[in-house]
């Protein structure tokens, strides 16, 4: 009733300040929001629960920079409120300190209605192709999802990717379309005839050849969008529903596609990140994970608890009701560990073989990783600034062997929205002097005049 107040993002500015208005006046005891939410007004504040408490996302990459975990964890030891912390696949960090005793544990160890977890099969792609099937749907994933038209039951596909085609290529010259705002290529969406940058949100009209040589183009690395094509080419007149961020919208919500696939039955779910967690559906005893390599090879030390923790979410949406669930995860690497374990759903043997890795290399919760990211027009400029920077550091620290100053290096994306990225890291034991040191020389970055135009700031544990 109205004991609750829900504070989001897609709330009006009059709708946010009469729920933030409500709380303040204690008119409520319960508060539900995103991560903004946890500096609601809450006086008394005796409980802050945070479910998914792995996600990446609790962290704010916009200024005030945040993470509603550390400020969660503040709040409850100023307020002497309780914490809990909710996740199938708790983040190492989190499973450390409760296997330490600094955080209680209590685990769950059967599903909420004692139903045995689905059955997973691998898929090897290599072998699909040496068959001929060129399609970025396997033959073992066709089978199944022609099982379940004949039951009907339902099955959610899970892709990583939206769009149609995340290469545009010449196939004479191999020319290719950038966007000119970001250091990333652009991403064909069949549904709009466009180009279009994840990132920033340029697009272009599709050109009908090659630009440079008048060549013929071709399509490779498919999204959400090419998956539903193909899934209609090999089963004619199925209906499905697509859930990704081009899709949902305010008239469209989540809620509303959600529905739409619940009470009619619409025989397949296509989505990104957004089908992997907590939908609850009976009808559902198929998941097919599309492309289990493309959340694996990542350059970063996180990209393996990542594809763990969104394979593993992703195959418990199946066999939630009485009907048996099954998976299929598709990969070229089916020897792979990680997808092993996945399939498995067997965190606890993944959290052993993760810690020696992160151990081995001194990364998080071993150690600490602080990054400094400067960010500018031109990257001469960009560069400069941040070897200032590491140079900073390295007289800070050249008596302290614990902390390692690395960089300075390009971030992942260099260049986002015209504005080029450069990075320095410290790797080690970034207690609190550390990070003292850290701010003060941000502090001393933007008082320099020879800096402006240049920005700097701070993040401890990066996501990426």
């Amino acid at each position: 009733g109205s004991s609750v107040a829900v504070l989001h993002s897609s709330l009006g500015v009059g709708e946010r300040l009469d729920e933030w208005k409500r709380i303040k006046r204690g008119d409520v005891s319960v508060v539900i929001g995103t991560r903004s939410a946890v500096f609601a007004p809450v006086d008394n504040l005796g409980l802050i629960i945070i479910d998914e408490e792995q996600e990446h996302t609790y962290k704010s990459e916009n200024a005030p920079r945040y993470n509603a975990g550390d400020v969660a964890k503040y709040r409850c030891v100023h307020e002497k409120a309780l914490l809990l912390l909710g996740s199938a696949t708790p983040s190492l960090e989190s499973m450390k300190a409760a296997r330490e005793g600094s955080y209680s544990l209590f685990e769950l160890p059967n599903r909420f209605n004692v139903r045995p977890l689905p059955q997973v099969m691998t898929a090897d792609m290599t072998q699909e192709l040496r068959r001929g099937n060129g399609s970025d749907i396997s033959e073992l994933l066709q089978r199944e999802i022609a099982v379940n038209l004949d039951r009907g039951e339902q099955t959610i596909l899970f892709l990583n990717r939206r769009g149609s085609a995340s290469l545009v290529q010449c196939g004479e010259c191999g020319h290719t379309y950038d966007c000119p705002n970001c250091s990333v290529k652009l991403t064909y969406h069949e549904s709009r005839r466009r180009l279009i940058c994840h990132y920033c949100g340029y697009s272009s009209p599709i050109p009908q050849m090659c630009g440079e040589c008048a060549g013929k183009l071709k399509f490779t690395g498919a999204g959400t969008q090419q998956i539903d094509a193909e899934l209609k080419n090999i089963f004619p007149g199925i209906e499905t529903i697509r859930m990704d961020a081009d899709t949902v919208s305010a008239s469209r919500s989540h809620e509303k596609l959600l529905r739409e696939f619940e009470t009619g039955r619409v025989p397949v779910l296509i989505g990104t990140q957004m089908v992997t967690k907590g939908l609850d559906f009976e009808n559902v005893t198929l998941v097919g994970v599309i492309s289990a390599d493309q959340l694996l090879y990542v350059g970063d030390y996180k990209a393996s608890e990542r594809a763990f923790s969104l394979m593993t979410q992703v195959i418990g949406r199946a066999g939630r009701g009485r009907a048996a669930g099954r998976a299929v995860i598709q990969t070229f690497t089916p020897k792979n560990e990680i997808i092993s374990l996945a399939a498995a759903q067997d965190y606890m043997s993944f959290y052993r073989r993760e810690m020696k890795f992160r151990e081995a290399a001194g990364a998080p919760p071993f150690g600490e990783i602080i990054t400094v990211t400067v960010t500018g027009v031109e990257e001469s400029r960009v560069l400069a600034g941040s070897r200032k920077i590491a140079g900073s550091f390295a007289g800070y620290f050249e008596n302290c062997p614990r902390v390692k100053v690395l960089g300075p290096a390009p971030a992942p994306v260099m260049r986002v929205m015209g504005r080029c990225r450069y990075r320095v890291s410290l790797l080690g034991d970034c207690g609190k002097k550390v990070r003292e040191t850290v701010a003060h020389v941000i502090r001393l970055f933007a008082a320099d005049r020879e800096n402006r135009g240049l920005s700097a700031f701070a993040d401890l544990s990066p996501a990426e």
